[in-house]
């Protein structure tokens, strides 16, 4: 059903000018970010498609980390939709980055997973990161240094410590993503955290943590006991 076919109180732009958005639901606040439905499906089934299983992304958060080509999954959502949900989940990542970096980022590793989650997860290629602490765990700044399947021979141990020592960084928590979906550590995962923690114990830098994370999965080795 078109969005103007329904009662006045119940169209979603009238509903939250009168109750505020929070009285919305969430497949109501995408459809007023849609707009528009596709022929033969209303907006707000459009909304619910993307929020829903297969090919939809089961939910806002599997919806944050979708990218434009994850987008092509949903029959009938063109390039100009696609490009206006990507802009605003970008938006959204930015803004929930923003509010972690503002905070202590270590008071938990569920914090830290949450934070490597935004930035990474969504990712379609592998990537290996480093969040460089001060002495308090405030986060200084997260880089990529590598992209590729990691090895220990992929990720090299002397740009890292450089890097560290460039941030003056007292600590370092490692992350990267498992674009396949498992985030279980491998051997190469395990012996790269620990010939980067010799590496950087050298220079009197401690890594706290190594998280792997995929869209809508995390693990830390610390939790683990693999540190």
């Amino acid at each position: 059903m078109p969005l103007k076919d329904l009662p006045a109180d119940a169209q979603p732009r009238e509903k939250l000018l009168a109750r505020g958005a929070a009285a919305l639901s969430d497949a109501e606040l995408l459809a007023l970010l849609l707009r528009t439905g596709l022929p033969g499906k209303g907006v707000l089934q459009l909304a619910q498609e993307l929020l829903g299983g297969p090919p939809g992304f089961g939910g806002l958060s599997g919806l944050l980390h979708a990218s434009a080509t994850d987008l092509t999954r949903i029959k009938g959502l063109g390039p100009a939709k696609r490009a206006e949900l990507v802009a605003v989940l970008e938006l959204a990542r930015r803004v929930l980055a923003e509010q972690l970096r503002e905070r202590t980022l270590l008071d938990s590793a569920d914090t830290v997973m949450h934070y490597a989650q935004l930035q990474l997860g969504h990712l379609a290629h592998e990537v290996f990161a480093v969040l460089f602490l001060d002495n308090q765990h405030r986060l200084i700044a997260l880089e990529e240094l590598f992209r590729g399947t990691l090895t220990q021979t992929s990720v090299y141990p002397r740009e890292v410590v450089q890097r560290a020592l460039h941030h003056h960084a007292a600590a370092v928590v490692l992350a990267h993503n498992h674009p396949s979906g498992q985030v279980q550590p491998s051997r190469a995962d395990e012996a790269l955290t620990q010939t980067l923690k010799s590496a950087l114990a050298l220079v009197d830098v401690r890594v706290l943590d190594h998280v792997i994370v995929s869209q809508g999965r995390a693990l830390s080795m610390a939790q683990q006991g693999m540190l």
